[in-house]
């Protein structure tokens, strides 16, 4: 019955062990044969949990349904637990879900929301420890040869503020469809490696910036750091569109939250300056200094495009 039923799914020629099979099986034999078989028929509740930590030994992420007493032990082992609201309730209290509805279409679309929430957060980790690693190295760089702040207090918590409203609406943005059809896992060599990398060039262009308006703008110090506001405020605003996405930017839509307060923030970056709000923060006009931080600002997000190339997760 179990082979017919798996053929009619699609699978011609299944690979099956059954039970009996596996009394004579030992586990390392088991672990070394468990990614060939695609059927396991007529096992007993100790065989199941045998079977799913075979799974989980060879590198895999298992769920595993099951409704009655026998299931328990094996909902338990599983690295996600299904149940029905019908079950024994030894069955649902091992469980990690009860699904309240026959319905295992509920299973498809909760795997695809957990995996566009996978990619969400991902996008804010490249997003907050990149930017905070860069911009560390920018003050502490700079403070060693100014002869005044680079930036007040409140300038820096004000630049904060401003920074993370863009960040928060990633939670609802977009997520390209090669995210979601396979399922992911952290890489944190990668993000430790895009956070060094993107921090130093983040820094490099600060300190560019820094060079543009002392040596050749010949910033006062309110010009300094209101053109740095200006670059720092914009440049982490738009980065966010281009490290969301490993395709090219214009390639993938952001979600509407995401491009709506992202341009708001960077119109009250450029507006600021200009508003009686200026004087309270230590912020002076710059029409000719803000062009050229833009100018810089081209440059400086085509890099991140490159950098996001690279598989950030793994299989």
């Amino acid at each position: 019955m179990a082979a017919r039923l798996i053929q009619d799914v699609g699978i011609p020629s299944p690979q099956i062990i059954t039970g009996s099979d596996l009394y004579h099986m030992s586990d390392e034999a088991l672990l070394r044969r468990v990614h060939d078989v695609d059927l396991f028929a007529a096992v007993e509740p100790n065989q199941k949990e045998r079977i799913i930590l075979a799974l989980k030994k060879a590198g895999n992420v298992v769920g595993c349904l099951g409704d009655g007493i026998n299931d328990a032990s094996a909902l338990h082992a599983a690295d996600v637990g299904i149940s029905v609201d019908e079950a024994v309730d030894v069955a649902k209290e091992a469980a990690d879900i009860v699904m309240l509805e026959k319905d295992l279409g509920i299973l498809v679309q909760g795997v695809r929301e957990g995996r566009t929430t996978f990619a969400n957060t991902l996008k804010y980790v490249f997003m907050a420890t990149s930017a905070n690693f860069g911009n560390m190295f920018s003050m502490a760089g700079a403070s060693l040869f100014l002869p005044f702040l680079p930036l007040l207090p409140k300038q820096i918590l004000l630049t904060n503020l401003l920074t993370d409203f863009p960040e928060m609406t990633i939670a609802t943005d977009r997520v390209d469809r090669e995210m979601v059809e396979q399922p992911r896992r952290w890489d944190i060599r990668f993000i430790r490696n895009f956070m060094a990398t993107f921090g130093i060039v983040s820094s490099l262009f600060d300190y560019l910036t820094f060079g543009v308006l002392l040596l050749v703008l010949e910033a006062t110090p309110e010009q300094f750091r209101t053109g740095w506001f200006l670059e720092s405020v914009i440049s982490s605003a738009v980065i966010v569109l281009i490290i969301r996405t490993r395709l090219p930017f214009f390639q993938s839509k952001p979600g509407n939250y995401l491009f709506m307060v992202t341009l708001l923030i960077v119109g009250l970056a450029l507006f600021l300056p200009f508003t009686p709000l200026a004087k309270v923060f230590g912020f002076i006009p710059l029409p000719f200094l803000l062009f050229y931080s833009l100018e810089l600002l081209l440059g400086y997000s085509w890099l991140p495009q490159k950098l996001r190339r690279g598989s950030f997760t793994r299989k």
